[in-house]
């Protein structure tokens, strides 16, 4: 008994010694999970308090810069530059406090990747004075581009011709190729050649602002907004996937060129001379359509006469592009849209005209400033710039660091997604502006063509645009070759060449208005892969595509007036920054990576024509060295 009695006590004295440590252990796990409570609740606070900030800095950065790009003055430029010296101030002293805090180290998510953004100083991390410097770089070079004009060819005149819409008027429309050769050259030689020190400060003052964010080059420190380390050299195998396709477009326009012109100014094998192609520099072909038209006796539906025909104002053209957003149960534009954009060019002062969309980070105060008018280019435009309001509204929920796309190319994808609806025939007939709602295929092949022309033509651009840029960055060409090098990579990735020869003397890139204006541009190549899946997962989700069936085709999918494909599409909008681009991508598409597959399969039908025609044509493909700069200026890029 005595045993038993001994035995029992043991027992509970055990029991009693477990639950102890069980209470210990519980009041220890509830102290750590009430500290980790208090610590994510600390840091919301912090970060509430300074996107706050953020938020009002960018609001009045933002204002400052919608009024200098609106009326380009010297005194608009000057306040500009002063208010993001003051800015960049400022965000110094708030990442100061963010790498302090340790919140970049934190396990949630949602504030590590807060902290991990908002450490990022980007350009702000100049000293002020170099800060100031490098701006100034910049908005010389961009109000030259904007202020740029030219005399008329051989007419005596005022020479007050501007880029839009008179120089490019003649670009589209002129079919001598002497005085295409005229503007071409007049337009380089006075918005690149003369900024040549602004984009040497330009360029001293980017490295400097890498070296001091810990990136070995500014090519490096653009390449991290993509949070992929793998991301340059897939861009590096998309451009080779539809690089097979681009010298079918490239054997089959140049053959159609020399057939034009002759011998003497389009060769057989080589570069075709880009001033031929209706477009400064060469990145969309399709104004030159009437010289290479696969099937000239099928009539392309002629959308700008009807909008003119129909009593199109620029108000109405931008009312027919947020009606597409209602249709899909997104957000009407606000009030404040019609009264603070500017959509028309001014006649009492100098805008800077290229087309551009605002989010001015208050009460749902968004706008766009371009000099629109009524054709067909600007119906796309129009509903590319509204893709990015749309964009700016449905993510204004969003902590200031978040209101952004995940990845750059989203937001340029967004408005070219819709695009590709409001081109098809099926939508056009639906809104009255043509009777046509299915084309035959001889009509269907003029259709992909043209806008292959817009879409497949620009991917080596885009491609080359910022590949110079990357070794002008990491300084792997010497100074002095620097406008060589420029041409050896246009003619090495695509095929063109400048009208005239062009020595060092010369210096082009700044003719280009993204180059003058320091935005990455990258974006739109990958914009223009991103959107073809984007198309893909909302025609899908609107019942509009299945793979095989001809009567549903990605090239004739309409996703207007569906609202499960909007509720997906404005969803994945309003997720903005908050999360990984892939994770994003995912959720939207079901895919993870930048894939031209989707690009490829919209193309198919025009590629099996283009082949099979270039092989009874027997048109050579391919193109050598350009015989414009240099041939020893430095070795080849091939990637």
């Amino acid at each position: 008994m005595k045993t038993s009695f001994i035995l029992l006590q043991n027992v509970l004295f055990l029991q009693a010694m477990l639950l102890a440590v069980t209470v210990r252990a519980y009041a220890a796990v509830s102290a750590r999970s009430s500290s980790s409570n208090a610590l994510k609740s600390e840091a919301r606070t912090f970060f509430e308090r300074e996107n706050e900030f953020l938020r009002q800095r960018r609001r009045n950065e933002f204002v400052t810069s919608y009024e200098y790009n609106t009326n380009v003055t010297e005194e608009n430029r000057k306040a500009l530059i002063a208010v993001a010296t003051k800015n960049a101030a400022a965000n110094k002293e708030m990442t100061r406090k963010v790498i302090a805090s340790g919140y970049i180290d934190s396990t949630d998510e949602d504030i590590k990747r807060q902290a991990t953004i908002l450490g990022d100083l980007g350009i702000d991390v100049l000293p002020e004075d170099d800060y100031k410097e490098l701006l100034n770089a910049v908005s010389s070079m961009q109000s030259n581009y904007a202020t740029a004009t030219v005399c008329p060819y051989n007419k005596e005149g005022n020479c007050t011709l501007q880029l839009e819409p008179h120089i490019q008027e003649r670009l589209s429309n002129s079919r001598d190729p002497k005085e295409l050769k005229y503007y071409w050259r007049q337009w380089y030689d006075k918005t690149g050649t003369p900024m040549r020190e602004n984009f040497k400060k330009y360029i001293e003052l980017s490295r400097k602002s890498a070296r001091l964010n810990a990136y070995s080059s500014y090519a490096d420190y653009w390449i991290h907004f993509y949070e992929d380390p793998d991301f340059e050299a897939n861009l590096d195998k998309v451009y080779k996937a539809i690089i097979p396709l681009y010298r079918e477009i490239h054997g089959y326009v140049r053959y159609r060129l020399r057939a034009y012109y002759g011998d003497a100014i389009v060769p057989e094998n080589g570069n075709i001379p880009m001033h031929l192609l209706g477009n400064m520099w060469g990145q969309q072909w399709d104004n030159a359509l009437p010289l290479f038209t696969p099937y000239p006796e099928k009539p392309f539906v002629d959308v700008t006469s009807e909008l003119q025909r129909q009593n199109y104002t620029v108000r109405k053209l931008f009312e027919l592009g947020d009606q597409f957003f209602q249709s899909l149960g997104m957000r009407a534009l606000p009030n404040s849209f019609w009264d603070l954009s500017v959509l028309t060019r001014p006649a009492d002062r100098e805008i800077v005209c290229h087309a551009s969309a605002w989010d001015l980070y208050q009460d749902s105060d968004v706008r766009i400033k371009m000099c629109t008018e009524i054709d067909t280019h600007y119906l796309y435009v129009v509903h590319h710039e509204l893709g990015h309001i749309q964009y700016y509204l449905q993510y204004e929920n969003q902590p200031t660091v978040f209101r952004a796309a995940p990845n750059p190319g989203f937001h340029e994808a967004v408005g070219d997604v819709i695009a590709l609806s409001v081109a098809t025939p099926k939508h056009l007939k639906s809104i009255g502006l043509s009777n046509v709602d299915k084309l035959d295929e001889e009509s269907r092949i003029n259709e992909l063509f043209k806008t292959a022309l817009k879409k497949i033509v620009f991917l080596p651009f885009a491609y080359t645009m910022d590949k110079y840029r990357y070794v002008v960055f990491r300084g792997d060409v010497d100074e002095s070759k620097w406008n060589c090098a420029f041409w050896q990579m246009r003619s090495e990735f695509s095929g063109l060449e400048p009208p005239v020869r062009r020595t060092d003397a010369d210096f082009d890139p700044p003719a280009k208005y993204h180059i003058d204006a320091d935005v990455e541009y990258l974006r739109y190549f990958a914009a223009h892969i991103f959107q073809f899946q984007f198309h893909k997962a909302m025609c899908i989700k609107a019942g509009q595509y299945v793979k095989g069936d001809p009567e549903k085709t990605l090239d004739n999918c309409d996703i207007y007036n569906s609202k499960e494909a909007g509720e997906a599409f404005g969803k994945f909008l309003s997720i903005g920054g908050s999360i990984h681009w892939k994770k994003a991508l995912k959720e939207f598409t079901g895919e993870t990576e930048m894939d031209p597959a989707a690009l490829m399969e919209y193309f198919e039908p025009l590629s099996k024509w283009l082949h099979a025609e270039n092989q009874r044509l027997k048109v050579p493909l391919g193109w050598g060295d350009t015989d414009k700069v240099a041939g020893d200026c430095c070795p080849a890029f091939s990637t």
